[in-house]
């Protein structure tokens, strides 16, 4: 998985200043973004309305009954009133708000609510204006067709964005403030232009800095030096280390800095090098409190991964129900003992459970191994074991083709796993991921992943903890589509897979 970006620095790897020429940011180019989000969402939410004329008029789905005027000049009228209205819902909503955009799922959450309340506005207006009567079909259509559409049409703008972001372009220079261990886990994190949208030039130096940097972003100064430091290199952004900086230095940078319409300051949890859930801020007795999520996915994406797991997995398993019987009838020919194996995992927030996979070892395997002592020692460093006398004569082909994987797909309808995550782990090996523990459990742990694609069991134990960090900290939906569109790459190549 060399083609993810980012993926060097997260496995432990200097990161670099890229080579391409930086972009000196300015209004005309988020102007010249809203004026093409602006005319993409008038162009989709035409699309969605026309659309759900055709559907609603033009078949003859019993569903619907004829209401009111069904002329195309009267909803081509609707139309041209509801467009401007439409878009300026869109903009109380905060879908043309810098900080809004490209910001993954909760852009989206966003559509979705904006449309709803367009939704409310047609019914609202119908009720106050008796005279208006519209296709109950019509309005129900276009609210499900404008959020699809206007959805896809964001979507394809993130990655024209996303794009242009990696040649220089809708970039924001940024310094990480602080020198210590969270500072550069942040700085690793954000140096990925595309995902980030951030120009990282440097470090700033405090007091408190027990660390010296791996990476061969510079320190560009200290914090006496910042306010010319920001002039100079026109910073758009200031993240803040907090646990690097004390109170009273925080402080002072809001101060200089937190009601500036040109610098934007932003606080880490403090946490960040062990903690990779997300933050949510409510307050008690007026008093704002930071809470830290328990898992890694929350809400619209929560919504979305679970969708995704049923909507391949269901139809799935009515398909490969065959397989599965005749893999059955194969393990019980080639040696005695049952066949599914159950072996206790770690599932999200620490509950076990039994994973399911067809049997491939022998059921006197302890036995075995005892026979082979310098085998032993090596599965207990590695849990993993490259020729292992247990494995029965199918096990071997089940193993080579992930066919032995197949029962987890009733973890995944359980909920227990998902189709993509991170590796299962037995409880024992959680102390194998030290500080990262914390974060493997926020998420489920998936049949496929960035282990199955990047080389499987030939990766040493360091590189599959790192690869496991990678996805909990940079989870979305597209991650989990590429993985799952290389899964099947990687099992027919068959490396690492034993």
């Amino acid at each position: 998985m060399e083609s993810l970006a980012g993926m060097d620095a997260l496995l432990g790897k200097p990161f670099k200043v890229r080579d391409y020429p930086m972009s000196r940011r300015s209004r005309r180019e988020w102007s010249i973004l809203t004026v093409g989000l602006i005319l993409t969402d008038v162009v989709m939410i035409t699309l969605a309305f026309a659309i759900s004329y055709l559907i609603r008029f033009e078949t003859d789905l019993f569903l619907f009954e004829i209401d009111g005027d069904s002329s195309i000049i009267f909803y081509l009228r609707v139309v041209a009133i509801l467009l401007p209205i439409w878009i300026a819902i869109f903009s109380l909503f905060g879908l043309y708000n810098r900080q809004n955009l490209v910001s993954g799922t909760k852009e989206y959450s966003l559509i979705f609510r904006a449309c709803t309340t367009g939704f409310l506005f047609i019914i609202v207006s119908g009720f106050l204006q008796p005279d208006l009567i519209l296709a109950r079909g019509w309005v129900l259509l276009a609210w499900l067709f404008t959020f699809f559409f206007t959805m896809i049409g964001r979507f394809t703008i993130r990655r024209i964005i996303g794009y242009f972001r990696t040649k220089g372009y809708f970039l924001a220079s940024a310094l990480v403030v602080g020198t210590n261990e969270e500072a550069f886990s942040l700085a690793a994190q954000l140096s990925d232009w595309e995902y980030s949208g951030l120009h990282l030039l440097g470090f700033i130096e405090d007091e408190l800095a027990d660390y010296e940097s791996n990476y061969d972003l510079p320190v560009v100064g200290s914090l006496g030096e910042l306010e010319d430091i920001v002039d100079e290199f026109g910073i758009e952004e200031l993240i803040i280390a907090t646990s690097a900086i004390s109170r009273d230095r925080r402080l002072d940078i809001f101060k200089q800095f937190g009601v500036s319409d040109k610098v934007r300051v932003r606080l880490s949890s403090g946490l960040y090098e062990l903690i990779t859930t997300g933050l949510e801020v409510k307050e008690v007795a007026s008093v704002p409190l930071i809470v830290v999520n328990k898992v890694r996915l929350t809400g619209m994406d929560e919504f979305l991964k679970i969708i995704l797991d049923y909507a391949i997995t269901l139809p799935g398993l009515i398909g490969i129900l065959p397989i599965m019987g005749l893999i059955s009838l194969l393990i019980k020919w080639d040696s005695p003992g049952p066949i599914i194996h159950r072996r206790r995992v770690m599932g999200v927030n620490g509950r076990q459970f039994d994973a399911f996979k067809f049997r491939t070892m022998h059921v006197d395997g302890d036995a075995i191994l005892e026979k082979h002592p310098h085998l032993k020692a090596e599965l207990a460093l590695n849990h993993k074991l490259k020729d292992d006398p247990r494995i029965t004569r199918i096990g071997k082909f089940l193993r080579r083709t992930s066919l032995d994987e197949l029962p987890q797909l009733f973890n995944v309808i359980k909920r227990d796993m998902s189709l993509v995550g991170p590796r299962m782990i037995a409880p024992e090996e959680l102390e194998k991921y030290s500080q990262w523990n914390i974060n493997l459990l926020t998420v489920r742990p998936g049949i496929s992943g960035l282990w199955q694609v990047s080389g499987r069991s030939d990766l040493n134990y360091e590189a599959r903890v790192n690869l496991d960090m990678y996805y909990v900290r940079n989870w979305t939906l597209w991650l989990d589509l590429r993985i799952l569109i290389q899964t099947p790459l990687a099992v027919f190549k068959g490396h690492g897979a034993y």
